[in-house]
Formats: structure tokens, C-alpha cells, sequence
């Protein structure tokens, strides 16, 4: 009997860090969880990360992913603010990598074209395919929805884990125990 792989997505950033918790059997994806870690607005970017280590940590415990994916940090026009954004994305690896979760990483334009079919999808049409994927009833806020997208890119994209489902193997820290 094949077991469920469940897949934890993370969208991060400095102030709004989003989040996804699917389960996948064979072909098929399933909704569990998922929401934004906020930060104080104005906080140092210690209390910040410290925010979204903890938060998490708190989601880690709940949902008991088996793996971890998480979209890659951009370069924009204004290097603070991709600096920022890649301390957060830090401080969601940190996160994961202290549950010895595996971590998977997918750019923006990878998420959308798996989830989309474009690379050049704007976010509402990312909210609109994650709910008809996943067939919500409502829809997720966008950084929510941007977290189940990556969870579901991770879910299309690693043909590997119909195989480790069949043969009831568990990735831990990048190896097979």
C-alpha cells in the first residue's frame, strides 16, 4: 500500500512569509494547511528572522512534512530589499534544515510554469490555478497560495517521488535511510 508523501512549500520574505502543506499519492495532490508567518513591520531584521524560525518551527511540529520546497531568491532593482529577502530565506532553510528536512529550491519562474504553464504568470493567476489544482473552496491569500505552488512545483517536478512513495523510503539531510 503506497503512503503519501506531504510536501511543505515556502514562499519567503521579510514581511510576509508564505506557506503550503500538501500531501501527494501517485498522481494526485492534496490540500492540508496553509497561511503567512507576518512580521512586525519596522522590527530589527533579527526579530524578524527570529519570527520566522519559530513559526516555522511551530509548523514543522504540526504538520510533519517528509520534504521541503522553497522558491529562490530573485535579484531586483533594489539590493536591500534582495538582501533582505534572502536573509528570509535563510532563516526558512535554517528552519528546515534544523528538522532535517530535505530542501528543494525552484525560481519564481519555475513555480509558474509548472503551476501556470508560463513563466510570465501574474499572481492571481497563480491563486486561481492552486485553488483549481487543489480544488479549494475559497481562495488562499497570495503568499499562501504562492507557498502551495511551490509545494505543488516540487510535487510535478521530482519524478522521484512516485519511486520513493512505491518503495516506502524516507529522504533525511539528502540521503536515503
Amino acid at each position: 500500500m503506497s503512503q503519501a508523501v506531504r510536501i511543505l512549500g515556502i514562499d519567503p520574505g521579510s514581511r510576509i512569509t508564505g506557506f503550503g502543506v500538501i500531501d501527494v499519492l501517485g498522481q494526485q495532490q492534496q490540500y492540508v494547511a496553509s497561511g503567512c508567518i507576518k512580521t512586525e513591520s519596522g522590527a530589527p531584521l533579527a526579530e524578524r528572522i527570529a519570527t520566522i524560525v519559530e513559526y516555522l518551527d511551530e509548523v514543522i511540529r504540526t504538520y510533519q512534512p517528509a520534504q521541503a520546497a522553497v522558491e529562490q531568491v530573485f535579484v531586483n532593482a533594489n539590493p536591500a530589499a534582495t538582501l533582505m529577502l534572502g536573509q528570509a530565506r535563510g532563516a526558512a532553510i535554517a528552519a528546515l534544515v534544523m528538522h532535517r528536512l530535505p530542501v528543494h529550491e525552484y525560481t519564481a519562474l519555475q513555480v509558474k510554469q509548472a503551476v501556470v504553464g508560463r513563466g510570465k504568470a501574474a499572481k492571481e493567476q497563480v491563486q486561481h490555478m492552486v485553488v483549481q489544482m487543489l480544488a479549494l473552496s475559497g481562495t488562499p491569500q497570495a503568499d499562501a497560495a504562492d507557498g502551495l505552488a511551490v509545494a505543488l512545483t516540487h510535487a510535478l517536478r521530482n519524478h522521484s517521488l512516485a519511486a520513493q512513495i512505491r518503495q516506502g523510503l524516507t529522504l533525511k539531510a539528502g540521503r536515503f535511510r
